[in-house]
């Protein structure tokens, strides 16, 4: 069996004992099996959690330039892994190397601003707010937090959450997707390079009831989440019901709205980037083009041949536009949803549904044109490489079909 990856319990890696179960760890490109995660649950978030509580007490009181000081060796330590992180993230995620090289350093620019703490945690001072009455206000850290990454950006979003809050003083608990938990577990290991103290931050592996276990411990204080609506909504409800400070970030049906006086080379383009990056794997891709008037005629066709003409394959492999999707089940959904489409009475102009064939978790780029938004393509997140086009006849009307 491959080997399990660890938890990160203060500065110990510990493999839960025999009792817990595991998920396979995919190379979407092959579907081999290259790793096993464990479902941590209570017990491990427990013991994470008490570990990040117990650092805290010294964290916080930890002068900010010193924690400045080790996050600004993070960034340099990131740095120097930069090319190793981008081979991770397509590794176990899919995507392309470029695309995958892009999310590093996206994530490294947040480490990058969180080294500006001391000014980030000013506070202020405003004199005769009333007759003899100065006001005061101070940045203080909350406690321990914790944080649930997608599977999508396993390097970034993490970067996105833990920097900011260790820099303020807090300590945390990151729960990495089990789809894609290398990502998290090599920044904790760089982490621990860079010296910060053990406790600091902690990882965790698992599924939901690790999750539900971070957002009913109360020794958390605060959580953040990004993943699809429904669950980001439960999030919300049960952390904010448990006394916990939340950020929920949910899924998005988002339109391109074409006018009939666009530049085809630069819409095209533009629709590609959106719709197809990632391999539509993204909340901001752009799943919907709503074309206006007369558009269609000169935007179309070169839409259409350009997406035909997208390479498909492995992320490592040099001039690969669109990688698989990260399992074979998520694939099959997403293929499912253009025969939905289909069957609801849009027309097929790109059909990527060849590319199911080949080995790994392939769909090639997809465009359905008259599609409307009572349609399922119409208006649900499809998650995958599957461009949606609709028909406008001014922009008022395309906008007001886009907010429906």
């Amino acid at each position: 069996m491959p080997e399990m990856i660890a938890n990160l319990i203060g500065s110990e890696w510990r493999t839960p004992s025999n009792g817990v179960s595991s998920l396979p760890i995919y190379n979407p490109a092959t579907g081999d099996v290259i790793g096993q995660v464990p479902l941590s649950g209570a017990k491990e978030v427990d013991a994470a959690v008490k570990a990040a509580s117990d650092a805290y007490r010294t964290w916080s009181r930890t002068a900010v330039m010193e924690r400045v000081r080790l996050m600004f060796r993070y960034k340099n330590v990131l740095e120097d892994h930069f090319e190793q992180l981008a081979a991770i993230i397509t590794r176990h995620h899919g995507k392309t190397l470029d695309e995958a090289r892009g999310e590093v350093r996206r994530g490294i620019e947040v480490v990058d601003f969180a080294c500006g703490a001391p000014t980030l945690l000013q506070g202020r001072t405003l004199r005769d707010v009333s007759a003899g009455v100065d006001q005061d206000y101070y940045r203080y850290p909350v406690g321990v937090c914790a944080g649930v990454p997608p599977f999508n950006f396993p390097v970034m979003i993490p970067l996105w959450m833990f920097p900011l809050a260790i820099v303020a003083g807090n300590t945390y608990v990151l729960k990495p997707s089990e789809r894609t938990p290398l990502g998290g577990a090599r920044l904790a290991e760089l982490f621990l390079e860079a010296g910060f103290p053990e406790g600091v931050l902690n990882v965790v592996h698992g599924a939901r009831d690790a999750v539900e276990a971070l957002l009913v411990h109360p020794d958390v204080r605060a959580i953040s989440f990004v993943g699809s609506e429904p669950v980001a909504r439960r999030v919300y409800q049960t952390a904010a019901a448990n006394g916990k400070r939340v950020q929920a970030l949910g899924g998005a049906k988002n339109h391109i709205v074409v006018m009939p006086d666009a530049d085809p080379d630069v819409a095209v383009a533009a629709i590609l980037n959106s719709a197809f990056g990632n391999a539509g794997e993204r909340c901001l891709a752009g799943s919907v083009a709503v074309v206006v008037g007369g558009a269609a005629e000169h935007v179309l066709p070169a839409l259409t041949a350009a997406a035909a003409g997208m390479v498909v394959g492995p992320g490592d492999e040099p001039g690969v536009q669109i990688g698989p999707l990260i399992r074979a089940e998520h694939r099959d959904k997403v293929a499912g949803y253009v025969d939905k489409g289909v069957s609801e009475g849009a027309k097929l102009l790109v059909d990527g549904r060849d590319q199911v064939r080949r080995p790994g978790f392939f769909l090639g780029p997809t465009i359905l044109d008259r599609v409307s938004s009572d349609m399922t393509i119409g208006h649900e997140e499809i998650f995958g490489p599957v461009l949606s086009v609709s028909r406008a006849s001014t922009l008022d009307a395309a906008i007001e079909q886009a907010n429906r």
